[in-house]
């Protein structure tokens, strides 16, 4: 047996005790905390080292990790910590887990040098006031020796558990069986592309489409990279609900055959998994956060027993140790061999998988399902709005230390808003006053939560979190981006009567992306829509030498009809006398074939308009629409309709709940009307976007509006054939899908009449 773990992951086991308290610490942001290590650094004498690579054995553990600095003049062995406020407000714990790992990196350091002796120091560094406070502690190296020895054999046992499960995992996985002997068509194809995408260490984008099992093709051969020791742990992320149960159920289908000693955790958004909403995450006011560091031993041991550890099997394990679900899968998310969850947990500025990646060092390989969902997610992340009018209800409730900040970010504001002259304008930088004002206010913000946690309203503290995402932003600030500023009418607006609303808006989300791409062995990127590949290479920021896979599907071109309605236009302009033509070519579909149908038109407005439309002139029509806003229970009676019923027309907008991950097979859904090209409205906004893209990439139109607009089209239609039996009709209403550039991007095997 031969186990290597992380400094920080050891120490994370063995030194923490006592609650969880998730009540908000000023935490410096990553930017800061690397700037606060270089000031540091800059200060002490030459021939200082900093980050000093040390590993370390005992027994068959292998412990290693980077040391923040040595001064070999006074040997002395820093550790530090960045931080903001009063050093004191730190909850002890915290101070026990920082002397835990200073303390191991002094044994190591010691062993690697031959030392005798050495001096131990914490060095908190306080990113407002930049003053240091250092507290020491004189070792022997034997001394040291003794604590590393220590905290190994608290963490040994746990070791020799996860190696037995890791050696008998890859066992499993190695001997492991495709689960329906046979695969279909394409599937292998694409299997065998996402293995040798493993065993290279190189990304691949596949383009596959639906009904070839794509989530078990791309699942199966990284658990078997996984079983030859080339993985460590396989993430799989989803935009939407429907695909973590697809990729949970895929898992299932593998230990149908045999049971396998594979853990898979699901995880899921706080909101969701909170037992307590209406109590905040600390001892004090959590029943399930006090003491949680104490039980989460016994709690993480149960939960480990059980291969599917889904939002349920989670709960259940944390109710019964009485500790929080939420932080108890984000603990197993440590010592899970699959996770599936949401982009985000890999994506985001702060994400927790990619920083368990790089803090362990472990090999993964990302699965990236439906792909084509990442750019807007992506863009989304790292995008935020301040909102005048938020702001001002933020300072009303603001306590009186906040007040001189709050009126210099107001000064500042108010002189853009003045300057502007139209409702929308764009700016080439970020006005260095406006965002210094933004950054005083955010120090003082989190010098004022240290002092006093409880004084800012929730309001206004959901205002200063948007500051600080407003502020990481602003200073990773480049052509991937732009800054605009939005004036509106605000009748509660002094003076004016206009607010103005600040955006750090993404366009393009490759730099923020491409260095998850490097901290896995492998990313997968797959879907039934990636045309054209170099769109999303672009934007994504996957490498030039990004394996391509385009799979032929199991559909023949007879299992579907594709009309094109090219005496209609769909236009803004054309949209009042496009109405009678609609209906009238989706009466006269049904009339010919009864069954169940969905219609897709651009907006709700327009939805409206031609179901009200049909109803007046077939009543004897079944029809049923998507409403604004609908919750789940109100989704899952839409989809019951085509379920129970065989003949109706539901209505749905295009590139909603309804345009992709719903699966009818059969007579469920016997044909699609696609009344839109689906192309993003023209606005302001995204005709700066479309400039911004032209700059960079030549072919701002395609890349804004056409290839966005075109995935939502193929999407959609690809409700209809689903299985190699299913047969149906698609009816893409627009002169526009006559035009070479637009059925280029249509899927090969159609035959559009």
């Amino acid at each position: 047996m031969s186990y290597v773990v992380a400094v920080r992951a050891m120490c994370e086991f063995t030194a923490r005790r006592g609650d969880l308290d998730l009540r908000f610490t000023p935490a410096p942001t990553s930017l800061e905390g690397i700037a606060g290590h270089q000031m540091v650094a800059g200060r002490r004498a030459s021939g200082y080292e900093t980050e000093l690579t040390l590993t370390g054995t005992h027994r068959s553990l292998t412990v290693r990790g980077r040391a923040d600095g040595y001064d070999p003049i006074a040997n002395r062995l820093e550790e530090v910590k960045t931080y903001r406020g009063d050093l004191a407000r730190m909850p002890a714990n915290h101070r026990v887990l920082h002397w835990a790992q200073a303390l191991v990196y002094g044994h190591l350091l010691c062993q690697s040098r031959g030392l005798a002796e050495l001096t131990v120091a914490l060095v908190y560094f306080d990113i407002g006031s930049q003053k240091e406070t250092a507290l020491t502690q004189q070792h022997s190296a034997r001394e040291l020796e003794i604590f590393f020895v220590e905290q190994c054999e608290r963490f040994l046992d746990w070791a020799v558990q996860e190696d037995a499960h890791r050696v008998a995992r890859n066992a499993a996985l190695v001997n492991l069986q495709f689960p329906y002997g046979q695969f279909r068509r394409g599937q292998r194809e694409l299997a065998v592309a996402v293995y040798r995408a493993a065993r290279d260490g190189k990304p691949l984008m596949a383009q596959a489409p639906t009904g070839i099992g794509k989530t078990l093709a791309t699942i199966f051969p990284l658990l078997k990279a996984c079983g030859e020791d080339r993985l460590d742990r396989l993430f799989f992320l989803t935009a939407k609900t429907p695909g973590r149960a697809l990729a949970l159920d895929a898992i299932d289908s593998l230990h149908r055959s045999a049971p396998l000693p594979l853990r898979t955790l699901e995880l899921v958004a706080r909101d969701k998994a909170c037992e307590h909403p209406d109590k905040a995450c600390n001892g004090e006011s959590c029943p399930l956060a006090r003491g949680f560091y104490d039980r989460l031993a016994a709690a993480r041991s149960a939960a480990l027993a059980t291969p599917r550890l889904d939002r349920a099997a989670v709960r259940e394990a944390a109710l019964a140790h009485e500790v929080c679900p939420y932080y108890l899968a984000q603990e197993l998310a440590r010592w899970a061999d699959v996770i599936v969850g949401d982009y985000n947990y890999y994506y985001d500025a702060s994400a927790m998988l990619h920083a368990l990646t790089q803090i362990n060092q472990w090999r993964i390989g990302v699965l990236v399902d439906e792909a084509h969902n990442l750019l807007e997610r992506a863009r989304r992340m790292y995008t935020v709005s301040l909102d005048q009018s938020a702001f001002r209800l933020a300072r009303k409730s603001a306590p009186a230390a906040l007040k001189k900040p709050l009126e210099r970010l107001q000064r500042e504001w108010n002189a853009v808003k003045r300057a502007q002259t139209a409702s929308y304008q764009v700016y080439a930088a970020i006005p260095g006053k406006l965002l210094s004002a933004a950054q005083n206010l955010i120090g003082a913000v989190t010098d004022q939560l240290a002092d006093a946690p409880l004084s800012i309203d929730e309001h206004a503290l959901r205002f200063f979190f948007d500051a600080m995402h407003f502020v990481a932003l602003a200073e990773q600030f480049g052509e991937h981006s732009m800054f605009d500023v939005t004036l509106s009418a605000d009748r509660f607006a002094p003076r004016d009567k206009t607010s103005a609303t600040l955006c750090v808006r993404n366009v393009i989300p490759a730099p923020f992306l491409a260095p998850r791409y490097a901290a896995a062995r492998t990313t997968v990127m797959f879907s039934g829509t990636l045309n054209p590949q170099h769109f999303y290479r672009d934007t994504l920021g996957l490498a030039d030498d990004t394996q391509w896979l385009d799979v032929e599907g199991p559909f023949r071109a007879e299992q579907l009809q594709v009309h094109v309605a090219a005496h209609v236009s769909t236009r803004w302009r054309d949209r009042e006398r496009s109405l009678a033509p609609i209906v009238e070519l989706i009466a006269k579909q049904y009339d010919a074939q009864p069954g169940n149908y969905l219609g897709f038109l651009s907006s709700f407005d327009y939805l409206q308009r031609v179901v009200a439309l049909l109803r007046e002139r077939h009543p004897g029509l079944p029809v049923w629409a998507q409403e604004p806003g609908m919750d789940e229970a109100a989704r899952d009676a839409f989809l019951a309709r085509f379920r129970t019923m065989n003949q109706g027309i539901g209505f749905a907008v295009l590139g909603g709940a309804f345009s992709e991950g719903v699966d009818l097979t059969g007579q469920q859904l016997i044909g699609a009307f696609v009344a839109t090209l689906g192309l993003p409205q023209v606005n302001d906004v995204n005709e700066q976007m479309r400039r911004a893209l032209d700059a960079r990439f030549g072919n701002g139109y395609d890349y804004m509006y056409l290839y966005p607009g075109l995935q939502k089209v193929v999407q959609a239609a690809g409700r209809v054939i689903r299985t190699e039996d299913d047969r149906g009709v698609v009816h893409l209403i627009d002169d526009r899908f006559r035009r070479p550039e637009v059925r280029r991007l249509l899927p090969r095997w159609w035959q559009v009449r």
